[in-house]
Parts: C-alpha cells; structure tokens; sequence
C-alpha cells in the first residue's frame, strides 16, 4: 500500500461512519487539529502513541499504523489547482513581498519557521457574512553570516 492509498482508506471510513474531522481529532488528540488532520491527509506524521489510536480508530494494521508514524514527503504541485488552495497561493503573490518587508524591518534579515511553528483557524462572525480568521506565528530564523569578520554581526537580528 502506498501513502495515498491509506489516505483514501482512511477517507473511505470517514464517509462510510460519517465523521467529522473534529469528531476524528477528538478521539486521536495529543495536537493541533490541523497537524492531525495533515498526517492524516498524508503531509505530516503521527508519533506513535497517535499512530496507534489513528490505527485503533480507523481500524488499520500494524503496516498501515506505522505508515501513519513515516515522515512523509510533503507538499503538492505548485501553483494548486484547488480554489481555496489556490486563494492562499494568491495571497502570497500578492501580499508577500509586503509581508516580507515589514517582517525583514521589525524583525531583520532572516524568514519565519514553517516547522517552529503554530496555526490557527477561526470563525468569525460578520454582518455581511461569516470570515475565515487564520492566525499563523513562526519562530523567526535569523540568516547566519558565515564567515563574518570581527565588527560583523554574526547573524541577520535587526540591527538597533
């Protein structure tokens, strides 16, 4: 069985039963809903104490519930095809390069962790009709200068 495969079966069961995802996360807890749902979805991984309620769960073999605790390979084809996705994708384009200066002002040369990481999502209630609110905070990673000589700094922390 390939990862995409159990992907399938596990959505397969999830139809079949007629769960939820938030019914599904409940019962495998330990993290973020978002995590669970990824490894589940085939982009991240569980340790193996969820790996094992995943596989209780969804009633999978010991192959299958060891797959679950596999580091995968993550990601999909760029740009996404998926409208939603493909709206976060334009976000980026979009937005991105003043995200990228006003992050690069406050905080320096460097990026935001995508792995130190934490994800929120929210409804919002709106007159003019329910918003989706997505609160994302990234460890910020300095850029190392190697190399650098005396009088440089040795990494890319905003300078006072």
């Amino acid at each position: 069985m390939t990862r995409s495969e159990l992907t399938e079966k596990i959505l397969d069961i999830k139809r079949e039963k007629d769960w939820s995802w938030k019914y599904i996360c409940e019962q495998i807890g330990g993290m973020s809903e978002i995590l669970v749902v990824g490894a589940l979805l085939g982009q991240m991984k569980l340790v193996k104490p969820l790996a094992r309620k995943a596989a209780s769960l969804f009633g999978l073999s010991a192959a299958e519930q060891r797959m679950l605790n596999e580091v995968p390979y993550r990601g999909t084809a760029m740009p996404p095809t998926d409208p939603l996705l493909y709206r976060f994708y334009e976000l980026v384009m979009v937005n991105g390069p003043a995200w990228k200066a006003l992050i690069e002002e406050e905080f320096g040369d460097g990026i935001m962790s995508a792995i130190d990481f934490d994800v929120a999502i929210d409804r919002e209630a709106h007159p003019k009709g329910d918003r989706v609110k997505i609160t994302m905070s990234g460890k910020f990673l300095p850029f190392k200068y190697y190399g650098n000589e005396q009088g440089v700094p040795e990494t890319g922390v905003r300078e006072e």
